[in-house]
């Protein structure tokens, strides 16, 4: 299902990065992106192409790049594609491509790439349940990360395997016209940014 109305570049990294204060470090669902925010270190990049293809050349591209920069100059890549795999089944069968990419391009154990969807859905749930907004993202992001810095960041966490269920419970506590309200915010912010 496209969308009726690609964003602009700059559109879709100013709603992204107020996703990011608002939802990803306001309601506390990632307790190690604040620092990475905070410092400058998340490089935001648009794919403006439709077509698989294209991204899986922008997304090569930006593994590299991650790979051969310090982290104190970017710890993080997200890697947002408003006009490519809009269809969250067809986001989730490309998955297995950006995979097999991180491992034929020999950054296994150094690089990981985590997924978002505006339509992002677990298994097992319903498409209004509240708890898939963990995974929700403005647009279809690609979010790059350093293996090293995850373990360091889960290392300094006292129990990193509950803050899936923490980001549950915050989300079931916002309910989902609180989460409705704070994605119509963040629209905002990018208008007036």
């Amino acid at each position: 299902m496209p969308n009726p109305v690609t964003p602009s570049a700059a559109h879709a990294i100013a709603e992204t990065r107020a996703w990011v204060d608002r939802a990803v470090i306001g309601l506390n669902l990632c307790p190690f992106a604040k620092a990475v925010q905070v410092k400058g270190q998340v490089r935001y990049v648009v794919c403006a192409s439709a077509e698989p293809a294209d991204l899986l050349s922008a997304l090569i591209d930006e593994l590299h790049a991650l790979a051969n920069v310090e982290p104190s100059e970017t710890d993080t890549t997200l890697l947002i594609h408003p006009a490519a795999l809009t269809d969250f089944l067809d986001f989730n069968d490309f998955l297995a491509v950006v995979d097999d990419t991180v491992e034929d391009l020999g950054y296994s154990g150094i690089l990981q790439v985590a997924s978002f969807h505006p339509q992002f859905q677990f298994a097992d749930t319903h498409v209004n349940d509240v708890s898939n907004a963990t995974n929700r993202a403005p647009y279809p992001t690609l979010h790059i990360l350093r293996e090293a810095s995850i373990d360091r960041a889960v290392a300094a966490f006292p129990e990193p395997e509950a803050i899936f269920d923490a980001n549950i419970d915050t989300l079931e506590q916002l309910g989902s016209d609180g989460w409705d309200a704070l994605q119509a915010q963040c629209r905002k912010d990018a208008q007036d940014s």
